[in-house]
């Protein structure tokens, strides 16, 4: 990634001012870091132990947690070490690594929310066929292509990106790097990169909410036609922690980036920000374990058989 200009480092946003509130800061986002952490982390070691869970149903689950992982991990810790230290800067090449990363994380993740809905929808609507549509090597497939799309988009819109020329200084309304952040430091003939970016992302988002609405569309016409009350609350209940991710992540960035200007100011742009990065990583275990018994259970005979082997393990270290 060439660059004409001289720049080896950026400057980020802070999020206060004041060194206690920066103090503040940092101990609620390490709070929300270790949650996240712990919830993806129990999702993924619980699919991954119990055999009941070697599922299409759950097979994606654990792909989520891992680019949830990701992409928090990518960018909340730099943000908290800027707050423990009152630092503000990220070098040229952390700016470009942690884009590609987060990018990654993303597109990959949108890709499989897209597929769930498909899972879904053959589970709900072609129930019988559900074997032949949903193998495990389809699964496979899927989440291969959600990883190979993810990893070819980032390194494109970075490449894009870092190889402009960058001359109206260094320093980001943002407490991460992000490409329309680095956009606004280009030169002005940089304009049809950046019309080029709006229109393949738009495109590439609305593909999906259009192929996770028409799933939907038909899923809820199939269950309203399912007799029994049993039934229909089944479905449902499969289908709520799913919408509500979906709902979670594209209000928050469609708000973040499609707001109207009238609106728009750092400290809003900010909260926006923290919503959607911050935040559904952290949610996201809850909201699939909360209305999921099976995967509850799991979860819960993990924690009640791990603990107990903590304890024991940790009696026997201290009496050796």
């Amino acid at each position: 990634m060439s660059n004409s200009s001289s720049i080896s480092q950026f400057l980020l946003l802070a999020f206060a001012d004041r060194w206690e509130l920066q103090l503040l800061h940092f101990w609620l986002f390490l709070g929300i870091y270790l949650a996240a952490l712990l919830g993806n982390d129990l999702i993924i070691t619980t699919i991954a132990c119990d055999h009941h869970l070697h599922t299409p149903v759950y097979f994606f689950l654990p792909n989520l947690s891992l680019f949830d992982l990701g992409s928090i991990s990518t960018t909340l810790p730099k943000a908290m070490a800027n707050s423990l230290w009152e630092n503000r800067d990220i070098s040229y090449r952390g700016c470009a690594a942690q884009i590609f990363f987060f990018l990654f994380s993303v597109v990959a993740e949108f890709y499989l929310l897209t597929f769930i809905s498909y899972d879904h929808y053959v589970a709900i609507c072609k129930p019988l066929h559900y074997g032949t549509l949903l193998g495990s090597r389809a699964c496979v497939h899927m989440a291969a292509a959600a990883w190979g799309t993810g990893f070819l988009t980032a390194l494109l819109h970075t490449d894009n990106t870092f190889s402009l020329s960058l001359c109206q200084g260094n320093a980001l309304e943002q407490f991460f790097c992000e490409i329309p952040q680095i956009l606004k430091l280009s030169c002005s003939h940089s304009y049809l990169r950046k019309l080029g970016l709006l229109v393949v992302t738009s495109c590439v988002i609305f593909s999906f909410f259009f192929f996770i609405v028409v799933s939907y569309v038909e899923i809820f016409r199939a269950v309203l036609r399912i007799p029994s009350e049993q039934g229909r609350h089944k479905a449902f209940s499969m289908c709520l922690p799913h919408l509500s991710v979906v709902s979670l992540f594209a209000s928050t960035c469609i708000f973040a980036y499609l707001k109207p200007p009238s609106i728009s100011s750092p400290s809003l742009y900010l909260v926006v920000s923290v919503l959607y990065l911050v935040f559904p990583p952290a949610l996201k275990p809850l909201i699939y374990s909360m209305r999921n018994q099976e995967l509850k259970g799991a979860v819960w005979k993990l924690m009640t058989g791990l603990f107990p082997q903590i304890i024991k393990c940790s009696i026997s270290h201290a009496y050796n």
